[in-house]
C-alpha cells in the first residue's frame, strides 16, 4: 500500500479526511472546505474554484488525479473543467477543485459537500526520441471516430 502524507488546513478542521466510500472504490472523496454558514451558488454555465483545505505529499513516481463525481454530473450537470486534474508529486499547495455547472439550475455548494474524487496513480516517465518518421500502423492517422461507431 502506498503511503501519502496529508495535512488538513485550519478551514477544513472538523471535516472528514478523504476516504474510500466502499472497499472497491478507486477514488477518495474530496469535500468542500468553505465556512460553516457559507455557500457558493454556481449558476448555469459558470465555474468556481472550490477549496478542499487539504495539502498532500505524494511519493515520487505518483500523481493524484482529481475526477468528477458521477452522481453530481447526472443529477445536477456538475463537472470538472479540467477533468481529470493532475496533482504532481512535487506540488505542496492546497488542493482546489474547479467545478462547472453544465446544468439548467443554480447549484449550491455547502461545507462538507463531496465535490470530487481523487485517485492516486503511478506515473510513467519516458525518454522522447526524435525521429524523421514514425512506424506505420494499421490504423494510421485516422482519429475522431475513424474506427466506427
Amino acid at each position: 500500500m502506498v503511503k501519502v502524507a496529508i495535512k488538513q488546513l485550519d478551514h477544513a478542521k472538523g471535516l472528514p479526511l478523504p476516504h474510500y466510500a466502499t472497499p472497491g472504490a478507486a477514488g477518495l472523496d474530496l469535500a468542500a472546505a468553505i465556512g460553516e454558514n457559507e455557500k457558493i451558488t454556481l449558476k448555469p454555465g459558470k465555474r468556481a474554484l472550490i477549496p478542499t483545505g487539504l495539502q498532500i505529499h505524494l511519493p515520487d513516481g505518483y500523481e493524484a488525479q482529481v475526477r468528477p463525481r458521477s452522481g453530481l454530473a447526472l443529477k445536477n450537470g456538475i463537472a470538472l473543467v479540467n477533468a481529470p486534474g493532475t496533482i504532481d508529486a512535487d506540488y505542496r499547495g492546497e488542493i482546489g477543485v474547479i467545478l462547472v455547472n453544465l446544468g439548467e439550475d443554480d447549484f449550491e455548494i455547502t461545507r462538507g459537500l463531496r465535490i470530487a474524487q481523487m485517485v492516486i496513480a503511478p506515473v510513467s516517465r519516458v525518454d522522447l526520441v526524435a525521429v524523421d518518421e514514425v512506424e506505420a500502423s494499421t490504423r494510421g492517422a485516422g482519429g475522431f471516430g475513424s474506427t466506427g461507431v
